[in-house]
């Protein structure tokens, strides 16, 4: 089975857009998971400009299925995971000012800060994953740094998925297969949509979870939240 995690940033940035709390983010992540999704992924980031860092302490007293909190783990985040010591930490390679992550971790050549802060963020009982792209030397680094998973970034595969999807998927396949063989769990994410999603999980037997904000959040603008959450978990089936 794999699972569906909802990241709720968008939703987030529509209430900063406007002040006030409508929408409300916590409510947002509740109906999530009522509607059937079995984990909620936010993604604080040091401006705040989506989720902010008291929105994750407030997250973490209603979130009943699996929180997973995305970052760069510089200090501060480091200090937010010992303290709401949620079920997962996706470590990201983005700095401050990046968009969206949009690029996985050379594993190899951070090999060393890589290894210190999964070591610390294990040592407060949370699973750690590392996103990076699928290439096997970055799985094989994550692995050797002590991740417990990592998250394939899936943009270039929904870049090329219309074009020559059996191609697009060939190189997640391989890292998937490598991290597999290492005992590591596979999480994917970025540009994950109702287009290509199916398809991805037939090719990954062993994806274990999926992390999806932008296209959910937009297709729930036509088609409803509860809806929108039933399609993405069919498409998972």
């Amino acid at each position: 089975m794999t699972r569906l995690s909802v990241n709720i940033n968008k939703i987030a940035t529509l209430r900063n857009a406007r002040g006030g709390n409508n929408p409300d983010v916590v409510h947002a992540a509740q109906d999530c998971e009522r509607f059937g999704a079995q984990g909620i992924t936010v993604h604080p980031r040091p401006d705040e400009r989506h989720i902010r860092y008291a929105d994750v302490l407030a997250l973490q007293q209603v979130v009943t299925t699996e929180f997973n909190i995305e970052g760069y783990p510089d200090a501060r985040y480091c200090a937010l995971i010992e303290k709401v010591r949620p079920a997962q930490a996706t470590l990201v390679p983005d700095g401050p000012q990046v968009l969206t992550s949009n690029a996985g971790w050379n594993t190899v050549q951070h090999a060393a800060l890589l290894k210190e802060k999964i070591a610390e963020l294990k040592s407060y009982g949370v699973r750690v994953s590392v996103f990076v792209a699928p290439d096997v030397r970055l799985v094989e680094g994550a692995a050797a740094a002590g991740a417990d998973r990592i998250e394939l970034y899936t943009g270039p595969y929904a870049k090329a998925f219309f074009a020559d999807k059996h191609q697009a998927v060939q190189p997640y396949q391989l890292a998937a297969q490598r991290a597999h063989e290492l005992g590591l769990g596979i999480n994917a994410g970025h540009d994950l949509d109702l287009h290509n999603l199916r398809f991805l999980r037939q090719s990954l037997p062993h994806l274990d979870e999926v992390s999806i904000g932008h296209a959910l959040i937009c297709d729930a603008l036509y088609l409803g939240l509860e809806n929108t959450i039933r399609l993405y978990l069919r498409a998972l089936a």
